[in-house]
């Protein structure tokens, strides 16, 4: 069942005269904030992004709820990193696979740059912005900046930019509404230059430290050599 499912949608991206996104939406809006949730098993992280190998769930989306207490304990969220492979790659966050993104960035990594590196050791990405004056921005969350600087394994590479998920981004993540779990290829429909479509898909622990301080955590399969991907918002 799992691999007609993603061959159908593979079709889909193939054959651009079929739409993607169907006439009444399925993600589901999300909430503010994502909610708390138990301990939970070590998450496999796929390395191979050459062939799609999903695992089918059916996930829940809560109604939306403002949460603006902070939480150091754990989350769950589904977080999605794609794009073309000569393009940058972009991060949606997501409460569950069936949600819209309630956050969506872009950095100055190239896709296949990440993809490679996470395939062979622990890849690190930090996001700084800088402290704002005034009322409004001292109640603002750091992930809801709209711009900070990136460092990837401690290199400055430019920036990344908080931006509104775009009809490319929700057709991807329409496309992909049944993936818990995976890493692939997909053909570009929109005959583009910048190669085929990566993207990896797996939960995150998301911590809640503090308004200026925020992280993503994609643990390994065995839990013995800790996070292999960490990605830190922060405000100094």
């Amino acid at each position: 069942m799992a691999s007609s499912s993603s061959s159908s949608a593979v079709d889909d991206l193939e054959n651009p005269s079929r739409p993607i996104i169907p006439r009444t939406p399925s993600l589901l809006q999300p909430p503010r904030h994502p909610r708390h949730a138990g301990r939970h098993n070590p998450l496999r992280l796929f390395r191979s992004i050459c062939r799609t190998f999903p695992i089918f769930t059916t996930p829940r989306c809560g109604l939306p709820h403002p949460n603006d207490t902070v939480n150091a304990s754990p989350a769950r969220v589904t977080g999605t990193l794609f794009g073309h492979l000569r393009g940058r790659v972009s991060l949606s966050i997501q409460e569950s696979p069936r949600c819209l993104p309630w956050v969506v960035l872009e950095m100055a990594v190239q896709t296949q740059v990440l993809m490679r590196e996470m395939g062979t050791g622990m890849v690190r990405i930090a996001l700084e912005c800088e402290r704002r004056a005034g009322r409004a921005a001292a109640g603002r969350r750091v992930m809801e900046e709209g711009m900070w600087g990136v460092f990837y394994n401690g290199r400055k590479c430019g920036y990344a930019v908080r931006r509104e998920a775009t009809k490319e981004d929700l057709a991807l993540m329409e496309l992909l509404r049944a993936v818990s779990m995976g890493a692939g290829v997909l053909p570009d429909g929109n005959g583009r230059d910048e190669g085929e479509v990566a993207y990896l898909r797996a939960y995150f622990e998301y911590v809640m430290a503090s308004r200026d301080s925020e992280t993503l955590y994609l643990l390994s399969p065995e839990d013995t050599n800790g996070p292999e991907l960490s990605i830190f918002f922060v405000r100094i």
